[in-house]
């Protein structure tokens, strides 16, 4: 028996199969093999077909399969994780009425701020755990406001999870994790945030019926199973956001446990059984897979926006053209911590949420030309982002996230001892890094909803724990005495 798992991302779908009764991977693959189109009809705009996803996703299935070499009969249940906050419209025929407006679009930024004055800071904070910002909320009412035709030709409006699952079953239904990144969930009345619909006039009946994300959400139509080339009727009994699926795939559940991912970006996601809010809105909280009315687990996510693509700039440009990432973080060993004074600031991406949505820019500072090397530079560069993470990190312990254990799956950045000891020592908490990732974590969920495993303890038995690093608190004073003068460095940006 197998599970089937996908991640649906804006660069790339990529499908798991696990083995359910040993817990392991049997085959991956992902297509495109380069990144999905993305369009900017306009400055600050991003939108994708959402056909786009649906055809890589029958590619990679077709390769997964093949990989396998598996009976489709074999395939017990389909999960999937899905890139968060976009927006997908469809007419009564399940046509689609326009592209998908998807997360990095940034068009509705006036529309939530409005909404946030207008409607109350307080208000807002304390029933969405949010601002509305620009989030799908917000893109559908820049959609009102703007194409108000086309909003009278919706059906249902979605995420992009939502609209593979409606390919999938031809049924359109979502999850209270979707709303509440979607800042469409009232946490305080446990219900659809309807002072926001009304406010933004959004129709009531164009919301998706909710589903439990752990649950028979529908099953696989004979039109969908023969694109696919399964088998109809199996169980979609899975779907959540990248970031919560994210946690989920290296079993981050109960409050004090952290998942992080270091790529081109930075994300740093706690568990909270407290309904908190940051009242500056640096961190955004969420519906975690496994909240409900009865059970408070709420996603306190930390994004930082310039972290692997500082370290992918310094290569780039500042390193030999054939260093590779390995050779590079070779050379980071060979300074010493705090890299004799030299600091860096990674955030050289765009405003920055965890700094007040202020753009500071990268920062190098205190180079001594006679002093340092490239491998001061690579090691300030991993120095940043890990200061920048326990930075973000010093924000979520204001609202109930004490971290003791950061899970995270053995890549990027984290295949650096610089960075995996930095961010130890730094924060005092344990690292664990695992083999696992988003279409595995997709997989494990279709597994609890379709009832295959008994438990979060079943699902997560076989996880592969590749390594575990302590802090060793040897050289506290020295990361404190460097993170104090790297916040200096901050402080004095902000400021500026």
């Amino acid at each position: 028996m197998y599970l089937l798992g996908y991640d649906v991302g804006s660069s790339s779908v990529k499908a798991s199969l696990i083995n359910a009764e040993s817990g392991r991977s049997v085959a991956s693959a992902f297509y495109p093999k380069k990144e999905m189109k993305i369009k900017a009809p306009r400055d600050g705009w991003a939108e994708q077909d959402p056909e786009q996803w649906w055809t890589n996703l029958i590619l990679a299935t077709n390769d997964v399969m093949q990989s396998a070499e598996i009976e489709a009969s074999s395939i017990k249940a389909i999960g999937i994780a899905y890139q968060m906050h976009g927006l997908v419209l469809v007419d009564k025929d399940h046509n689609l009425l326009r592209s998908s407006i998807i997360w990095c679009d940034s068009r509705a930024v006036g529309h939530g701020d409005h909404a946030m004055k207008s409607l109350g800071e307080e208000q807002c904070l304390s029933h969405l755990l949010n601002s509305p910002g620009n989030f799908t909320a917000s893109k559908l009412s820049w959609v009102i406001m703007n194409e108000p035709e086309l909003y009278e030709k919706a059906y249902k409006f979605m995420l992009p999870g939502d609209y593979i699952a409606m390919k999938m079953t031809d049924e359109i239904n979502t999850t209270i994790s979707g709303l509440s990144e979607g800042i469409l969930w009232d946490f305080q009345e446990n219900s659809l945030a309807d002072f926001l619909l009304e406010y933004y006039g959004i129709h009531k009946h164009l919301v998706p019926d909710i589903v439990p994300t752990f649950s028979e959400q529908g099953r696989l139509s004979a039109s969908a199973a023969e694109e696919l080339g399964l088998v109809p009727g199996i169980q979609i009994a899975y779907r959540a956001g990248d970031q919560p699926n994210n946690a989920f795939s290296l079993n981050v559940l109960e409050p004090g446990e952290i998942a992080a991912t270091a790529g081109t970006s930075g994300v740093v996601y706690g568990v909270s059984d407290e309904v908190k809010y940051d009242p500056l809105s640096r961190v955004n909280t969420f519906a975690h897979v496994n909240h409900s009315p009865e059970l408070n687990r709420l996603g306190v996510l930390l994004c930082i926006n310039g972290t692997g693509i500082q370290y992918s700039w310094l290569k780039e440009h500042l390193a030999q053209r054939e260093m590779n990432y390995p050779a590079l973080n070779d050379l980071s060993q060979a300074a010493p911590i705090g890299s004799d004074g030299l600091l860096m600031l990674p955030f050289g991406n765009g405003a920055e949420r965890m700094l007040g949505n202020k753009n500071v820019g990268a920062t190098v500072k205190n180079i001594n030309f006679n002093i340092h090397t490239g491998s001061h530079l690579a090691r300030a560069a991993q120095e940043g982002v890990a200061f920048s993470m326990h930075y973000g990190m010093k924000i979520m312990n204001e609202i109930g996230i004490h971290p003791s254990v950061i899970r995270a799956g053995l890549a990027n950045m984290f295949l650096s001892p610089v960075f995996r000891d930095t961010l130890a020592e730094i924060s005092g908490a344990t690292i664990e890094l695992y083999d696992t990732d988003g279409s595995v974590g997709a997989a494990n969920g279709a597994g609890i909803g379709s009832a295959t495993f008994g438990s979060f303890q079943e699902a997560f038995e076989n996880l592969n724990k590749m390594l575990v690093v302590e802090p060793t608190h040897k050289h506290k004073d020295q990361y404190d005495e460097a993170y104090g003068k790297w916040c200096e460095v901050l402080d004095k940006c902000l400021k500026a």
